[in-house]
């Protein structure tokens, strides 16, 4: 019997798997998930990843070599994948990842369908100096995809103000509830962040550490090469309060987890999110969260799940520490919580066939009302 070939899906904007975080981790889920019902073909970047091209797990995976040219190595990246899709795949359907890599849509429409997921539509300090190109791929090719997702509710207000909803479908990332990581419970505090951006609050952090009466130590896990001023400014608090360890960027998962797993609290104050996978994790771990107030964290937690605190507000996330700290059998409720808020809303098995559903829209269905 003749062996029915899968679905061919190109998927452009991870930039290298295995992921240690962010959108590359969101792809990462939805490909594992789905890879016995479509085959993968991922495009990266030597820039992030050690791999070389190839088959990795159920996908394969092209690999581009990185260019001397930072600043325009990811524009050079996208155009690279989308020629090369164009002139030499044969792919079903497009998947492509992040709203700065849409000004390849009208290449890839010459083909292919398309479907664009984004990642955040609030600019971080990093990108803020390129808003005005953001801005002008919002107003003239993110309306070209043919259907959109969005990973948080945020985002899919600020896209509806640009596009029909009818194209737009909110998908929320997701965690696997099944993490195992056995780790000794510590007398320290856990924060985390891919990279180490004043968007991230680690500074309101460490200020609120500061103004503990009974002084509290913290390990603090992240980049903290990504801006050499904000990194200055976070060593001289260390040296001011003690106690105080940065271990840099984790990449090994099972580490990090350990690390986190080992604490009594994690806090998570940053300023602006889209939907964040840190956060999820942790809640994954069982691990009681204090975290900023921001719309988008609690869009996906309620105060019976985490212990918020007013974002940027050293003093009031001084007082919600020292709560959480004289209260540990209130913060393992949230814990809980938390946890049973996953199991119902965040798995990736159930938001893998959210993906599959808007993939087979346009494979199997063909589905032209959207096309643009």
């Amino acid at each position: 019997m003749k062996e029915v070939s899968k679905p061919k899906i190109g998927v452009i904007g991870l930039k290298g798997l295995p992921a240690y975080g962010g959108a590359a981790a969101v792809g990462e889920n939805i490909i594992n998930h789905l890879s016995d019902e479509f085959d993968f073909t991922i495009y990266s970047v030597s820039s992030h990843t050690n791999l070389k091209s190839g088959y990795w797990k159920s996908c394969f995976q092209i690999v581009f070599k990185k260019l001397p040219f930072k600043k325009i190595n990811a524009v050079i990246y996208y155009l690279r994948s989308a020629l090369n899709a164009l002139l030499f795949k044969k792919f079903d359907l497009i998947h492509l990842h992040h709203r700065d890599a849409t000004f390849v849509i009208p290449l890839l429409k010459l083909r292919y369908p398309i479907v664009v997921t984004t990642h955040g539509m609030i600019l971080t300090s990093k990108w803020i100096r390129y808003k005005f190109f953001f801005e002008f791929e919002d107003r003239y090719f993110l309306k070209h995809a043919n259907f959109i997702t969005t990973v948080s509710l945020k985002d899919k207000r600020l896209v509806r103000e640009l596009i029909s909803e009818e194209k737009i479908m909110y998908i929320p990332n997701g965690v696997n509830a099944d993490i195992k990581i056995e780790s000794k419970k510590e007398n320290y505090i856990s924060f985390a962040a891919g990279r180490m951006l004043p968007d991230k609050g680690c500074h309101t952090f460490l200020e609120a550490l500061d103004l503990l009466k009974v002084k509290e130590k913290a390990i603090i896990m992240g980049d903290l090469k990504q801006n050499p001023d904000y990194e200055k400014k976070l060593l001289q608090w260390q040296e001011k309060i003690g106690g105080i360890k940065f271990t840099g960027l984790i990449k090994d998962k099972r580490r990090l987890f350990e690390l986190i797993a080992g604490s009594k609290f994690f806090v998570f104050p940053s300023e602006n999110e889209s939907m964040s996978m840190m956060l999820l994790e942790v809640a994954a771990l069982n691990v009681p969260i204090i975290c900023s107030d921001i719309p988008e964290n609690r869009d996906i937690f309620n105060d019976k799940e985490v212990l918020f605190f007013k974002v940027k507000d050293a003093k009031d996330l001084s007082e919600k520490m020292e709560f959480a700290s004289k209260n540990p059998d209130k913060m393992k409720e949230y814990a809980v919580n938390a946890y049973d808020c996953l199991k119902k809303k965040y798995l990736w098995s159930q938001i893998a066939r959210e993906y599959k559903n808007v993939f087979n829209r346009f494979i199997i269905n063909g589905d032209k009302y959207y096309d643009t």
